[in-house]
């Protein structure tokens, strides 16, 4: 029998809080938190280059266009060296395995749909075959009437020594929900049908 998204939540709850490991992604998790503000995400322009400096050859835009697989809007310069290639217009979620892509479009859909931020653990491989380990941390913006809708995010390596980067896939991910955000019921739906280890910080 299948769960329901409210059992699932609540067996993710029990497993524990789990904070971002990697520090690049909390500072910018912060920087977006603060930014906010009382609202469930900020506008894209609210968030100022010059403030995240350190962080932008890290951090990425998405376009949200599932059937373009979420496109590259911006990317920054240390991204498209882990990826060997200039990212922008490329797809967001040919970068996965295919046993990964389709869970990591449904991640993105989550974010962008209901302001929810998502944090993932990451495998892939380097050019010498050998495993690398990295975090994915997806944000969404505000949405405003006749804007597109994008979503950002910072990819970071916890290590800067693996060179060319492929085939990612996903290892576990989570939800960033807290006050004033909560899980709404399209949220709830992928939930229940969502494979991977799941847990949503500061849901009461």
């Amino acid at each position: 029998m299948r769960e329901s998204g409210t059992q699932v939540s609540r067996r993710a709850t029990r497993r524990g809080k789990l904070s971002m490991k990697h520090p690049s992604n909390r500072e910018f998790f912060a920087y977006w938190d603060n930014k906010r503000g009382d609202a469930r995400a900020p506008d894209r322009s609210d968030i100022e280059p010059g403030a995240v400096r350190e962080l932008l050859g890290d951090i990425f835009v998405l376009s949200y266009d599932g059937d373009a697989g979420y496109p590259f809007r911006v990317a920054g310069t240390r991204v498209c060296a882990l990826l060997g290639r200039d990212l922008k217009d490329k797809s967001f979620s040919a970068l996965f395995a295919p046993e990964s892509r389709r869970e990591i479009e449904e991640i993105t859909a989550v974010v962008a749909e209901e302001l929810l931020g998502a944090v993932a653990g990451i495998t892939a491989t380097s050019q010498d075959g050998s495993p690398a380990h990295l975090e994915l941390l997806l944000l969404p913006f505000n949405t405003r009437a006749h804007t597109p809708i994008s979503l950002t995010g910072l990819l970071a390596p916890f290590d800067n020594g693996y060179g060319v980067l492929g085939d990612f896939k996903l290892t576990s991910w989570r939800y960033l929900a807290h006050p004033p955000q909560r899980l709404v019921p399209r949220a709830l739906r992928k939930l229940a049908i969502a494979r991977g280890l799941m847990v949503y910080e500061g849901l009461r």
